[in-house]
């Protein structure tokens, strides 16, 4: 019998850099939607808020670190989980990237910066198109792109400045390995502001 269960909660980072947005290819062994291609996104762990696990799931998933410029919206969506219907809530979020090197945790996934109009062509499926919409005002075009900026005051198609990943800690992931789950400053916010 399937039965519906109102359970996890989720966010999503929306990169934009240089008018250009950050899509990942999922791993082919995962579980839901393998090798489906979509913006960072996870679950929020118990009492994390939605703007930190965006981040966390940024870092996780790309090696990057991210400031939450906004947040755009909210989706959710059915999926089956152990014989259930469960519904999934999802906070979204425009996120600027402070770093650039892109270390993805599986070999067999891939990423890519496309300009908004590229999405559908990338793979990109209809849910998370829905998503990257909200942050340009329901238009993957140069449309799009001028309204994220007079929304949001963020100059999406201009350069903007990051930290080199020569700053970021010693640490820093290796290709082909999960982020350390222990590198949370990027997140925190007083932490952060004492890195700067």
């Amino acid at each position: 019998m399937n039965q519906t269960a109102a359970h996890p909660h989720l966010a999503a980072a929306v990169v934009v850099h240089n008018g250009r947005v950050l899509i990942v290819r999922r791993s082919y062994r995962e579980r839901f939607l393998p090798g489906a291609w979509g913006v960072p996104c996870g679950k929020l762990e118990p009492g994390e808020t939605p703007e930190a696990g965006a981040l966390r799931e940024l870092k996780e998933e790309t090696g990057l670190l991210g400031a939450v410029v906004a947040h755009t919206g909210s989706a959710s969506f059915l999926s089956d989980y152990q014989g259930r219907r469960v519904r999934n809530h999802q906070e979204n979020f425009l996120v600027r990237p402070l770093t650039l090197d892109v270390v993805l945790p599986s070999p067999d996934q891939a990423y890519r910066w496309a300009r908004p109009a590229e999405l559908a062509d990338a793979g990109v499926d209809a849910y998370n198109l829905g998503v990257i919409r909200q942050v340009f005002g329901g238009r993957l075009d140069a449309s799009g792109l001028r309204t994220m900026t007079a929304r949001y005051g963020y100059q999406g198609l201009a350069p903007t400045p990051f930290t080199s990943p020569k700053t970021v800690p010693a640490r820093r992931v290796r290709q082909d390995t999960r982020p350390v789950r222990g590198e949370s400053w990027a997140a925190d916010r007083p932490a952060r502001r004492g890195r700067r």
